[in-house]
């Protein structure tokens, strides 16, 4: 049964149209993505779909009695409202139910209603049918629900009792969310939920998220949970949306196999036009075949070259490293973590060695931004013993892009930090952070949070330090600027040290995870998947699971077999991406040299001599040989790598 449809919907904001012809069906249990870079469109699909905003063309289309939830804002709640209040209201008709049945029970116990039987047999009866009514809408579990979410969410530790009003940004959408989630809608749709949320909180959601019982569509850039959630995903690209059957992983696949097949079609039609301009060409002028160039001219002239296969056009991110520092890049022993006389962690001992890339996980209020901010001395410790290795220099990327200077231009801001860079060089390296043109002459206070993060990335990225401390990278980045932040951090010749929500992101490049509490840490060698694996081995198991160690090490044996292949896969593409460097700068030397020939035959001097001109002309032929080899090797592997 279709509950929701987005119906050949067109959106427009002044003469850009972020919407073109747009169609979302939800049926009768479906979870589904919707991705697409920022900017793409997808939250004002979502309102749209919710009712919120009116499309310029098309239509949504909902049966009547179908219930939608969604939440984009906060505005919803009440600012007097406790957290308890405010979670509970949301079963305000129930709660109605419940007075009345107190007030029946008061009834039935009075002596004049005992004594009339007609009257007592009429609350008797209403008692029973409202009673009945409680039972089915959970007039008996409502309370158990609310606090259910409230500690899934984690709101506990903000207390049941705090105000709405006191309450950040962040902590009044994780209210909201609380509120839709206990609605219990027919179609709930999520903008990005897995915002404000810690590891725990996140694997808790995508549980509670995959027991729902009704259709879901939600834009999100955890890659990890559209993987075990969604069964279908829209991409909304270009004003267009396209539908791919599966989850995440699966999109991709598909993606790339499209990709590779428009490829092959436009190559196809390239060559099949090419063919018929040479057959034109020599053969025009021929009596025997002038008919039949004309013919063909004719045909040329009514054929529709198909538009190449568009490309998005991503941010390229290339770490590298000026000196290699020590092996022992960094010991950490008996630290304390805090502010003033409040400790956050104490008793925190570790060790990290060079080429390492350790995750630091743990809940929200754990202390993972202050351990990193002391670590660099942005936060001066309580106690214990931080030895940076030889040769160390390390480059830290803080969430909240503090020490962007609001006042000053982007190029300025990258300038005034790397002085020694001449304006060619600061303005290609902006280039490849997406800032190009006049964007470079935007004032930092004017950029968005994911402009923000690619100019402190971009900064990050000309200090060639040989170890990366990352607070949440992947903040404000979509799914397509995430995965190639990954790639290179795969390639990151040093060492690095993160924080990070993004289990998908840790999956990719974590060699360990150091755990974080008020204890200490605890260090699991090997990616999230093998951290929760441990942590679940030595976690305290019933009884009917003692028996499941076969089970666990068959797991385990195919999920070493997969990490060995994905880390194949990826060395392999590393050095395929390699070798595409080295034959774009072979074909930039080989066409600068066919130029400088070409003009050396323009000269008199050379043309009228004979010897010389022979000379130049085989170079030239040599040289267009050399160019056609490199530009075949450097389609294969483009080919290969759009295939992956």
């Amino acid at each position: 049964m279709v509950l929701l449809q987005a119906s050949h919907v067109t959106k427009l904001f002044g003469n850009n149209t972020i919407l073109s012809d747009v169609t979302v069906t939800l049926q009768s249990g479906e979870r589904a993505g919707l991705v697409g870079v920022n900017g793409a469109g997808k939250s004002t699909l979502l309102k749209i779909m919710a009712g919120e905003m009116k499309p310029d063309a098309g239509e949504v289309i909902k049966p009547k009695n179908v219930t939608i939830g969604y939440v984009s804002q906060h505005g919803s709640l009440i600012p007097e409202n406790s957290i308890e209040e405010e979670l509970l209201s949301v079963f305000n008709p129930l709660k109605k139910i419940e007075n009345k049945l107190r007030e029946l029970e008061l009834a039935l116990s009075r002596q004049e209603v005992l004594a009339d039987e007609n009257k007592y047999q009429q609350f008797i009866d209403e008692y029973s049918k409202l009673s009945e009514i409680f039972k089915e809408k959970g007039g008996y579990s409502y309370h158990s629900a609310v606090r259910s979410v409230m500690h899934g969410l984690n709101l506990n530790a903000l207390g049941k009792d705090v105000k709405v009003k006191a309450l950040s940004g962040g902590q009044k959408t994780l209210v909201a969310l609380a509120k839709l989630l206990l609605q219990n809608p027919d179609v709930l749709m999520l903008d990005e939920p897995t915002n404000y949320l810690d590891i725990n909180t996140l694997n808790w959601l995508e549980q509670y998220l995959k027991s729902f019982s009704g259709a879901l569509l939600v834009v999100s850039h955890d890659r990890y949970m559209l993987n075990s959630l969604v069964n279908v995903i829209y991409e909304l690209e270009n004003s267009k949306v396209t539908l791919y059957n599966g989850n995440y992983s699966h999109y991709l696949e598909q993606k790339a196999k499209n990709i590779k097949q428009q490829v092959k079609e436009y190559k196809k039609q390239l060559a099949e036009i090419n063919h018929m301009k040479e057959f034109i060409q020599k053969n025009i002028a021929r009596a025997a075949t002038s008919k039949r160039a004309q013919s063909r001219r004719r045909m040329l002239e009514k054929t529709a070259l198909a538009d190449p296969p568009q490309q998005l056009k991503k941010v390229k991110f290339d770490f590298n490293i000026k000196h290699r520092s020590g092996k022992e890049v960094l010991k950490v022993q008996n630290l304390s973590i805090g502010y003033e006389n409040k400790i956050i962690s104490s008793n925190i001992n570790f060790l990290i060695e060079r080429g390492e890339s350790i995750a630091l996980v743990g809940p929200n209020g754990a202390g993972k931004s202050t351990l990193l901010k002391t670590l660099i001395g942005k936060v001066k410790s309580l106690s214990g013993e931080i030895k940076f290795g030889s040769k160390v220099k390390f480059a830290y990327y803080e969430q909240e892009q503090a020490k962007l200077n609001s006042s000053k231009q982007v190029l300025q801001e990258v300038w005034d930090e790397y002085p020694q860079l001449n304006e060619a060089d600061i303005r290609t390296t902006l280039g490849n952070f997406l800032f190009s043109g006049d964007d470079v002459e935007k004032n930092v206070c004017d950029l968005s949070g994911g402009e923000k993060a690619r100019l402190t990335l971009a900064k990050v990225m000309l200090s060639e330090a040989n170890f990366l401390i990352l607070d949440e990278p992947t903040n404000h980045l979509d799914i397509f600027s995430r995965e190639v932040l990954e790639n290179a951090l795969v390639d990151f010749p040093g060492t690095i040290l993160f924080v990070s929500h993004d289990r998908y992101f840790i999956n990719k490049i974590a060699t360990r995870v150091l755990e974080l509490s008020k204890q200490g840490v605890v260090s699991y060698l090997g990616d999230y998947d093998y951290y929760i694996y441990k942590k679940q081995k030595l976690s305290p198991v019933p009884n009917s699971t003692i028996n499941s160690d076969k089970p666990a090490a068959a797991k385990q044996q195919k999920d070493k077999e997969k990490y060995l292949q994905n880390k194949e896969k990826q060395r392999l593409k590393r050095k395929r991406e390699r070798r595409l460097n080295e034959l774009e700068k072979y074909i930039k030397e080989c066409e600068d040299k066919i130029e400088n020939l070409e003009i050396m035959l323009c000269s008199p001097e050379i043309y009228q001599d004979y010897d010389k001109c022979l000379q130049i002309n085989n170079e030239l032929q040599e040289l267009k040989k050399q160019l056609d080899q490199h530009y075949t090797e450097w389609l294969e592997l483009e080919e290969v790598n759009a295939f992956e």
